[in-house]
């Protein structure tokens, strides 16, 4: 039995990318191809899909849209850079300087970031779904939770454990956090720690007088319970729960933050 958070599909924004044939200015972008210079460049819409720019100068240049999906950027300098709603899908950004860019809204799936410097990069809107080496201090708590739910939804667990750890090592009485990494236990077959998660999560509630939050998880653990004792366990008992944790859409919208 499998549950799905379908409530990260509707925290994370997907930008759709329209590849473009020519950048706003193609002598730029033909400077950039031929020397890998290009600071300050115009290259808005420029089509760089699987262009080998490693150890580029790239500061300060306009790559708004441009589709860079698969680029070699390694060691590439994009200090105040604009990569708003860029593709680097699956770029290679290991060790490259991002420092102070804008990545508002770019696509960033599959992109190694290994030692990539991300200081002071906004990634508002982002879409980091399997990125390899993002820094923890990239993104808050609620960040990493978004992060975690979206990986957990594409069945990648692994991943969603390590980035929900992370969001409850920036903040230790995130209950959602709790009860994301709950579900995410669960669908591992780790009953046991997805009921103490379970647990801790509806005592959090609690505490912080979320009664919503305390009902959903004591239904939660109760499910889990009857699952895990035959004596008790009704034939309804999966279905319910897995329509508990479906119902959890609406709670994640009001409580995620």
């Amino acid at each position: 039995m499998k549950f799905t958070p379908i409530a990260s599909a509707t925290l994370l924004t997907t930008l759709s990318l329209t590849n473009t044939a020519f950048a706003a200015n193609p002598e730029h972008t033909r400077q950039l191809l031929a020397s890998r210079q290009c600071s300050q460049c115009d290259l808005a819409d420029a089509g760089l899909v699987m262009a080998n720019l490693a150890g580029a100068d790239l500061t300060g240049a306009d790559l708004s849209r441009a589709n860079l999906s698969r680029a070699n950027l390694m060691g590439a300098d994009l200090r105040g850079a604009n990569l708003m709603g860029a593709s680097l899908h699956g770029a290679n950004l290991t060790g490259a300087n991002l420092s102070g860019a804008n990545l508002i809204a770019a696509d960033l799936r599959g992109a190694y970031l290994s030692q990539a410097n991300l200081v002071g990069t906004n990634l508002a809107n982002a879409n980091l779904l399997g990125a390899v080496g993002l820094p923890n201090y990239t993104g808050n708590a609620e960040d990493f939770y978004r992060w975690g739910m979206a990986e957990a939804e594409r069945d990648n667990h692994q991943r969603a454990m390590e980035l929900l750890n992370q969001a409850l090592i920036m903040k230790p009485d995130y209950a959602n956090a709790y009860l994301g990494r709950g579900m995410v236990q669960f669908n591992q077959g780790d009953r046991i720690a997805a009921l103490a998660d379970t647990k801790k999560a509806s005592e959090l509630y609690n505490t912080q007088g979320n009664q919503e939050g305390v009902k959903v998880a004591q239904q939660i653990i109760a499910g889990i319970e009857q699952l895990n004792n035959p004596k008790e366990r009704r034939p309804s008992t999966g279905e319910n729960l897995l329509n508990l944790f479906q119902g959890l859409a609406s709670l994640a919208l009001q409580l995620w933050l």
